[in-house]
């Protein structure tokens, strides 16, 4: 297992979001995720430095076993877009460019559980 250097580092989860912009919306999940930023497939293309308004859908489980979800939004700005290698697919990285500190701290709360359950 390589060891993760970044300063935020990032899990691999597929978690649902809703990306939106004045000129569409977009519904999708991510490849993988960070405190800091995003990445996942779409199915059009979204020129760099786009700027979204994201709702990401945290998955967790109640204490009753009921599974349940925490809601993220931020605004973000695509900061890489590259064809896909399949499909008619775009891969792209999103920059959370503003998120609430209580928002941050829901996500960091995920990332840092799935990182150490593995």
């Amino acid at each position: 297992m390589i060891k993760e250097k970044r300063k935020y580092p990032r899990v691999v989860k597929t978690i649902p979001l809703k990306l939106s912009s004045h000129q569409t919306d977009i519904v999708t999940q991510t490849k993988n995720i960070s405190c800091i930023g995003a990445y996942c497939s779409i199915n059009k293309p979204l020129p760099l430095m786009t700027k979204l308004k994201i709702t990401l859908l945290l998955p967790e489980k109640e204490k009753d076993y009921k599974d349940t979800s925490k809601k993220v939004n931020c605004l973000g700005i695509v900061v890489r877009s590259e064809k896909a290698t399949h499909k008619d697919d775009y891969d792209i990285a999103i920059f959370f460019e503003q998120i609430r500190e209580k928002e941050k701290l829901k996500l960091e709360e995920y990332i840092n559980h799935h990182l150490i359950s593995g």
